[in-house]
C-alpha cells in the first residue's frame, strides 16, 4: 500500500532529524517527534525507522544516510525487534561510534542517556529560526 502524502511528510521530518544527532551520541523515539512537532507520535517514529529504505534503492533518505542506531526508547534501552539480530546490529553499530552499550539483568542493551544522550531545546537546523540556541544540548525538557 503506497504511503499518503501525509506519512510520507512525517517521515522525511523523522529522517531529516535523526540526521542531526551528532556521532557518538543517541536521544529517544519521544524526543525526535518533540523537535518536529508532533510530542504524541514517539511510536510512528519508530515505525518511520523500521521501515527507512535499504541503501540500494536508490530512496532520498535510507539507511546509509540515516543514523536510525541513534534513536533508543526512553528507558535508554535498544527496543527489541522481531528479529533477535536487530537490536544486535543496533548494539553494534553505537559501539562502532564509540558508545557504551552495556547489558542489563534481564538481557536488556542499555545505552546512559545521562552520558550520550542528545537532548536539545531545537533541531540544530532550526537555531536562529527561533530561540536563542543557547542550551548545551543535554536538557530533557
Amino acid at each position: 500500500m503506497p504511503r499518503s502524502e501525509e506519512a510520507t511528510a512525517f517521515f522525511y521530518a523523522v529522517y531529516s532529524a535523526v540526521r542531526e544527532i551528532p556521532y557518538g551520541k543517541v536521544t529517544t523515539y519521544g524526543y525526535i517527534a518533540k523537535l518536529i512537532g508532533t510530542p504524541q507520535r514517539a511510536r510512528q517514529v519508530g515505525i518511520g525507522l523500521k521501515h527507512l529504505p535499504q541503501e540500494d534503492t536508490g530512496a532520498r533518505y535510507n539507511n546509509a544516510n540515516v543514523p536510525w542506531q541513534r534513536v533508543i526508547n526512553a528507558k535508554g534501552i535498544i527496543s527489541p525487534r522481531s528479529q533477535p539480530s536487530g537490536a544486535q546490529n543496533q548494539a553494534t553499530a553505537l559501539r562502532a561510534e564509540g558508545v557504551n552499550v552495556t547489558t542489563g539483568s534481564l538481557g536488556e542493551l542499555e545505552v546512559d542517556l545521562m552520558e550520550y544522550g542528545w537532548f536539545p531545546p531545537q533541531l540544530p537546523s532550526e537555531e536562529g529560526e527561533e530561540g536563542n540556541g543557547n542550551d548545551d544540548g543535554n536538557s530533557q525538557n
